[in-house]
């Protein structure tokens, strides 16, 4: 039998499709850990510490701050604990990976991966030191928190996630997952 000569539903049991879609996992992360890595790089040499240059207005500036805590400032005594759990979730998403059939949950699932292993390089190898590091922000947005790259990677993510699962999509089909009563026939009732 060729791969001509396969049954229709072949596809959703091809051993291949993990794989590729842990690529394509992969590849969202590293787009992102790529951006979030050479835009940090340029805001640390470019950026006055602490001063706002204005890009529209007062509204969006650049503006170069050192986070020893998570979002919002929380958790600023605690920056090791935030390092492993963020060490956790990049653990666990590597694991999700491997098992990965729909491409959806594969970018939400890169970008949150790019995200999280972005903060982690600065967590590791930033100022003060292993563990310690402060992240860099420096987009500056209205009233909102300084952030950087990684931060809306996360968010946006954890986002298209949210909405998959509400929509019934899982990790590891390919479609809408389907009600145990649903028989598609509604002539018995």
């Amino acid at each position: 039998m060729t791969s001509a000569d396969k049954p229709e539903d072949a596809a959703a049991t091809d051993p291949q499709r993990p794989p590729r879609r842990l690529r394509l996992l992969l590849s969202v992360a590293a787009i992102v850990l790529a951006l979030d890595i050479v835009t940090k790089v340029l805001a640390v040499k470019l950026l006055p510490p602490g001063q706002p240059v204005p890009i529209i207005g007062d509204t969006v500036t650049w503006t170069l701050v050192r986070n020893s805590g998570a979002a919002f400032s929380m958790a600023t005594g605690y920056t090791w604990m935030l390092t492993l759990i963020a060490t956790g979730v990049v653990v666990g998403i590597f694991w999700m990976g491997r098992r990965l059939v729909s491409p959806w949950w594969a970018v939400g699932l890169g970008l949150i991966l790019g995200g999280a292993m972005g903060n982690l390089v600065d967590r590791f190898f930033r100022a003060p030191g292993p563990l310690r590091g402060h992240v860099v922000d420096f987009l500056s947005v209205g009233w909102w928190p300084v952030f950087n790259v990684a931060d809306p990677s996360v968010v946006g993510g954890a986002i298209l996630l949210v909405v998959l699962s509400i929509f019934g999509f899982d990790f590891d089909s390919v479609g809408r997952r389907r009600k145990d009563d649903d028989t598609g026939d509604s002539a018995g009732e």
